[in-house]
């Protein structure tokens, strides 16, 4: 009977140890999520800092293009205002975020063909320093997103794996969502010459 004892006692440790264990790995794991997604919003804040200074250099050369101006100006109010709790990172969330950076996307594309009309704004050092200042950001954005996608594939995986699927749903662990492409995304640009 004390050998009894002594056996389930031990497995009863080494269960509890090995939730301890768990439960620490999926902490470190959604906080390494939390952390990238600080990283993400940070690329996108860098390129709504960026944006005042492109329309201004701008407007010098195209006042008549005021619309352009609006949507650009109207996309970065509405994206900087968008708030995502990196605790509640659902899908429907992301998404909602991710459609007001493409709007900003979108603006900023047109703000930038107004070049092509104004050789003048073409070769002005300002303008082309703060398009490449862009053009670095958006390459940032890409590889923030990409990070933060790792780091939820790795946290949702692992919240996933017996035994921890049976910690996670104890201590409220839910799987994040993933940065996905635009729709756009999915179909080639059609070029004609």
């Amino acid at each position: 009977m004390k050998k009894l004892s002594l056996t389930l006692l031990i497995v009863a440790g080494a269960m509890a140890l090995s939730s301890c264990r768990g439960y620490n790995r999926m902490v470190e794991k959604q906080e390494a999520v939390t952390s990238q997604w600080g990283n993400v919003q940070n690329a996108y804040q860098r390129r709504g800092d960026l944006i005042p200074n492109l329309v201004n250099t701008v407007k010098g050369y195209a006042e008549h293009e005021q619309e352009t101006f609006t949507q650009v100006t109207e996309a970065r109010a509405k994206a900087t205002q968008m708030v995502v709790d990196p605790e509640n990172l659902t899908e429907e969330a992301l998404k909602e975020y991710q459609q007001a950076q493409n709007q900003i996307s979108q603006a900023l594309g047109r703000l930038l063909l107004i070049q092509e009309n104004y050789p003048e704004l073409k070769a002005n050092q300002n303008f082309l320093a703060l398009q490449d200042e862009l053009a670095g950001t958006e390459n940032r954005i890409s590889v923030e997103r990409n990070r933060f996608n790792e780091m939820v594939r790795d946290y949702n995986a692992y919240i996933r794996k017996f035994p921890q699927v049976i910690y996670a749903g104890w201590f409220k662990f839910k799987p994040k969502a993933y940065f996905e492409a635009v729709a756009e995304a999915q179909t080639a640009p059609e070029v004609k010459f």
